[in-house]
């Protein structure tokens, strides 16, 4: 599915909507209340982007201390910066998406969802000269001795036994 299309319609419908809530909105509560109701949900949303944001990233924190990745930390970070974006901008249909981005148990949910149906790749870095010390043996990727898979690079020392070693 090409991107452009889809972002084009997107421009193009959600304004619309949001229009045509706004006049629905104003029609039931009044015009001022309406006012006052968008930005209830803007300071709302930017207490719950604190709130959470806070929280997942003391959980990047501990991901990290421990040695994982923190994919799924990182994507709900994506999402309630997306969330916070949705918040700011007035009207009723995004703040709906944006509150669904802050909610902790919808945004679990959406974060599992888009992990499921991406591919990440963890690769270990290339053995490489570290600063201040010297380059690995082995030289590089594409000179004897080097390691074109990037894998990691073990040194050692090896000796071998006679029998009158043992």
């Amino acid at each position: 599915m090409r991107l452009f299309p889809v972002l084009a319609l997107l421009f193009l419908s959600v304004p619309l909507l949001e229009i045509f809530l706004f006049i629905q909105v104003g029609g039931w509560i009044g015009a001022w209340p309406t006012v006052g109701l968008v930005v209830l949900t803007a300071v709302t949303g930017a207490f719950l982007l604190r709130w959470q944001g806070l929280a997942t990233l003391a959980r990047v924190q501990g991901s990290l201390r421990q040695g994982r990745l923190p994919a799924r930390e990182l994507v709900e970070g994506m999402l309630l910066v997306f969330g916070g974006a949705l918040l700011l901008t007035p009207g009723f249909f995004t703040d709906a998406i944006g509150f669904l981005c802050l909610v902790p148990v919808t945004r679990h949910g959406l974060s599992a969802w888009l992990l499921s149906r991406s591919a990440l790749f963890v690769r270990s870095p290339r053995p490489g000269p570290s600063p201040g010390g010297p380059r690995p043996p082995g030289g590089s990727a594409g000179q004897p001795g080097g390691n074109a898979g990037g894998g990691r690079t073990l040194e050692g020392e090896y000796r071998k036994e006679t029998p009158e070693d043992k």
